[in-house]
């Protein structure tokens, strides 16, 4: 298997985009998928070497990457160094990292004797489920779009949501990194900026338009992004596919750091659902 990390994708906001790539060598032509991390996250966490390997051994090539505004930095890619970076995040900025990565894969990597570029795949977990819906409903160069413990509405997301009065004052709101224990700042230009942008990022409405194959998986005890936005989802729009796995928690039984060389079960789950929908 091939494995290449944290190679430099060049950015549209003035960061880079940090990018892992894992297949197998067979000078065959393979679907790609686009793995796209959560709200405080990045690449690295927890399980995601796994899942990237066990996508690769199913037959795709596969990628994954630090948003450039995610808080990383190219010498710590994990966890959240720049939070200074992690402030001026906001939704636009990820959508046009995902479609620098689609940009590269589709013309740049040196890697196309591997790759069916007619055949490109996003995956995206938590509020990047959102994200790859967006991305999938307005780039016609996507096959297939997986929503993975994913979110239904921007508008209602901590990011989002505060008192506006005081946020618009201080310039800054704080949410805590439980994990880290980070005050992870929140710049009011997030907030401007999904005022701005709103139509764009309302996901029901991408979900709605959708004319390709989509696939939601949602465990029933995310205590996180609660299972009824999976069946908001599902409801607009008849065509999607949604599997519910059982006991399964808003990382699929994962955490970070993960010491096993294992998958945990509800993710295996959720792999092996993705990938039977991916093949068919």
């Amino acid at each position: 298997m091939i494995i290449t990390k944290n190679s430099i994708i060049p950015g549209k906001h003035n960061k880079p985009i940090l990018t892992d790539v894992f297949y197998n060598q067979d000078h065959a032509q393979k679907p790609v998928v686009i793995f796209c991390h959560g709200y405080k996250g990045f690449k690295d966490w927890g399980c995601w070497d796994l899942m990237a390997k066990a996508f690769a051994k199913a037959g795709f090539f596969f990628i994954k990457f630090n948003f450039s505004y995610n808080g990383g930095t190219v010498e710590q890619p994990i966890d959240f160094p720049d939070l200074e970076a992690f402030g001026n995040n906001n939704y636009t900025k990820e959508l046009d990292d995902l479609e620098s990565v689609i940009d590269w894969i589709s013309k740049h990597t040196k890697c196309q004797a591997e790759i069916n570029t007619n055949n490109i795949n996003l995956v995206g977990h938590s509020r990047a489920g959102g994200i790859v819906t967006i991305k999938a409903e307005e780039d016609n160069r996507i096959n297939k779009v997986i929503s993975l413990a994913g979110v239904c509405d921007f508008g209602k997301r901590t990011a989002t949501i505060g008192n506006l009065e005081e946020w618009k004052r201080d310039g800054v709101k704080y949410v805590l990194n439980g994990r880290t224990k980070q005050q992870m700042p929140h710049f009011y230009q997030f907030y401007e900026n999904f005022v701005a942008n709103e139509e764009r990022l309302t996901i029901k409405r991408a979900v709605s338009n959708l004319k390709i194959p989509y696939l939601i998986i949602h465990g029933d005890a995310d205590t996180s992004v609660l299972i009824d936005e999976a069946y908001h989802l599902k409801k607009w729009n008849s065509n999607n596919l949604l599997k519910v796995i059982e006991g399964a928690n808003h990382v699929f039984g994962g955490s970070h750091p993960w010491p096993k060389d294992t998958l945990p079960k509800a993710l295996k789950e959720a792999l092996i659902i993705s990938i039977q929908f991916l093949n068919n």
